[in-house]
């Protein structure tokens, strides 16, 4: 080293972190997360906190549910697509908020990424202000932090909390759940955000299959199908609950559809679901078969094509579904609540999946 270049020192730039960077990359996405808003937001981008004012409620129960996107993140980095992951870690988040009744009013995201590039951060947040606009709640801030070193120059990581609320006379859950309920499916759009490290071992790893490679059965290309948003269920599910008698949902996530909807029904009854009420998407069968993955793993690692569940009053069944079809949600009744038999599951499939 030259004594030139030892009298300059180190700077954070020459460590890898551009402050610049990120200062265009925040002049790039502000006016997208100014869009994904709310009356109650107070203050504006740029504050060490985010301020929201709760407005009036009688016993307001305040809930909150982080989440991230997991390893569909590889899917954007391999096709250099960043705009719909946003979407993804939106959906996660506050369709978990909803399944007691709350209404997502803010949510905070975490961008970590190895090298600030800020048309690349900017694309993140635009899908992230876009799932925001969707589920009615506002983008109140959050941090994107460089880490050169420890992640390569074009991997990133996601994450979020979603802060909701609900009035204690109006919570759902399994307390609501009754003898007889009727449960009712809402179709995903795909494989949401779940599955997604056995979805690439068998598509990409096992069998070689491009991402831009077109797949008749999907009708676009494998890429596409892998990266179609999860489906944000928020908006509908309150408006839903706000006409009709719901005792609780269940957002289909991890675990598959059983082990996620038995987390709300109480003990001594059982939810029991009819397989043959509908047919699972063809990337469900395309990833069974080329696997040879068996049924039990599919529905524990996939949704199957169900993105969230509503167990409802059966006087109101025909009504929510009707509800639900108005608002373009492709729903079902898939089965009913009933006297769980010793040993029994609290949520458990039964009979044969429709063919195609």
């Amino acid at each position: 080293m030259t004594e030139e270049n030892n009298t300059q020192g180190a700077s954070y730039a020459s460590a890898g972190v551009s402050i610049e960077a990120g200062d265009k990359a925040v002049e790039l996405f502000a006016p997208l997360a100014k869009k994904a808003t709310r009356p109650e937001v107070r203050g504006g981008l740029g504050g060490f906190a985010g301020l929201f004012a709760l407005g009036e409620y009688e016993k307001p129960l305040l809930a909150a549910a982080s989440d991230g996107v997991g390893t569909k993140l590889a899917v954007a980095q391999a096709m250099d697509k960043h705009d719909t992951i946003g979407r993804d870690l939106v959906a996660m988040c506050v369709d978990d908020l909803v399944v007691c009744g709350a209404e997502p009013l803010f949510l905070q995201d975490y961008i970590a990424i190895g090298k600030v590039v800020p048309e690349h951060v900017a694309s993140i947040v635009k899908g992230i202000a876009d799932g925001c606009e969707e589920a009615g709640c506002a983008l109140l801030g959050g941090e994107t932090a460089e880490h050169p070193g420890l992640m390569k120059e074009g991997e990133y990581d996601v994450s979020a909390t979603a802060i909701g609320v609900v009035e204690e006379s109006k919570l759902l859950g399994p307390d609501k759940v009754r003898l007889g309920d009727v449960v009712i499916a809402m179709a995903s759009s795909g494989l949401h955000s779940n599955g997604y490290s056995l979805a690439r071992h068998v598509l990409l790893e096992m069998n070689n299959l491009p991402l831009d490679g077109f797949v008749q059965d999907f009708g676009r290309t494998l890429g596409e199908e892998l990266l179609e948003p999860t489906r944000i269920y928020a908006k509908d599910c309150l408006d839903l609950a706000s006409e009709c008698e719901v005792h609780t949902y269940a957002h289909v996530t991890g675990g598959g559809l059983a082990a996620n909807l038995a987390r709300v029904i109480p003990e001594g009854l059982t939810a029991e679901l009819e397989r043959n009420t509908w047919t699972p998407a063809p990337v469900f069968r395309t990833i069974a078969r080329l696997g040879k993955v068996n049924q039990e793993e599919m529905e524990k690692t996939f949704n199957m094509g169900v993105g969230m569940v509503a167990v409802v009053a059966e006087d109101d069944a025909e009504r929510a579904l009707a509800m639900l079809t108005a608002r373009h949600i492709d729903a079902w009744r898939m089965g009913e609540v009933r006297t769980a038999n010793e040993g029994e599951e609290r949520a458990f499939l039964t009979g044969e999946h429709k063919r195609a």
